[in-house]
């Protein structure tokens, strides 16, 4: 018998439509209720809490209760990064039938990721930014040497710590992962509509952080995606500064707006 992971435990209850949906509405990492989620997706009330319950014995979302509302989240961000790789995959990815050889899916050249130019642009993945926009922030630290790939997987130099402290990150928040609970400093999230990789960990969530507190990055209400202030859109580009080394092969990825 085979001692290997079940990933088809883990992965059927994200093949019906209406789960997949609703783990994706809370990728934007707000709680909502089980009313509000199936409402969102176009289910009723008791359609709503079955595919809830099935999310919640697969332990890829959690509930916590307030009162006589019951809210659910993503159950860590581990499952956020899993979800945000399916969207990307799915995407890009040509499915085949066995049976036939035929292809189903996106024909070469399609659009990939979302539609709305502001979704593609700057967005939440969970709790750190995604799109254009954060993979100029992951590329800008890697060309100058601040992100760098190690044996452990993606590291902070000491460049980079002297950045983030200048920045304003404390010394405290950088400091090692205590513990299997807490969340590794970096990591790498494969970007669903740039298919490059994004800044996540516990970094990615600081830097959002940062960047909402000095008004350059605004949430928007039901809507992974962020809005990008005038004065966000300057900041950035002096702080992460595009490469033309680090992006002299992505000729596809859609350029940020002047």
């Amino acid at each position: 018998m085979s001692m290997s992971p079940n990933i088809a435990a883990l992965a059927a209850p994200l093949a019906d439509p209406a789960r997949a949906r609703m783990v994706t509405l809370l990728m934007d990492g707000r709680a909502r209720t089980v009313t509000e989620l199936g409402a969102a997706v176009g289910l009723t009330k008791a359609s709503a809490s079955e595919h809830a319950t099935k999310l919640l014995e697969a332990r890829l979302v959690k509930a916590e209760r307030q009162g006589r509302h019951k809210y659910l989240t993503l159950a860590s961000a581990e499952v956020a990064r899993l979800i945000e790789a399916m969207m990307a995959l799915a995407g890009a990815g040509a499915a085949y039938l066995p049976q036939t050889g035929s292809r189903v899916g996106p024909s070469p050249g399609a659009s990939i990721g979302p539609r709305d130019p502001a979704l593609r642009e700057a967005r939440l993945c969970y709790n750190h930014l995604a799109g254009a926009l954060g993979v100029q922030v992951y590329q800008s630290l890697s060309s100058r040497g601040y992100l760098a790939h190690a044996p452990g997987g993606l590291e902070l130099t000491q460049a980079g710590r002297a950045f983030c402290l200048e920045f304003g990150l404390a010394e405290g928040e950088l400091a090692p992962a205590a513990g299997a609970q807490r969340a590794p400093l970096c990591r790498d999230c494969l970007d669903w509509s740039e298919r490059q990789s994004h800044l996540g960990g516990r970094l990615g969530r600081l830097l959002l952080q940062r960047f909402e507190a000095r008004g350059w990055l605004r949430r928007q209400p039901d809507s992974r995606a962020l809005i990008v202030t005038p004065e966000g859109r300057r900041a950035l580009a002096v702080a992460f500064p595009r490469s033309a080394l680090a992006f002299a092969s992505f000729d596809q990825s859609p350029a940020l707006p002047a």
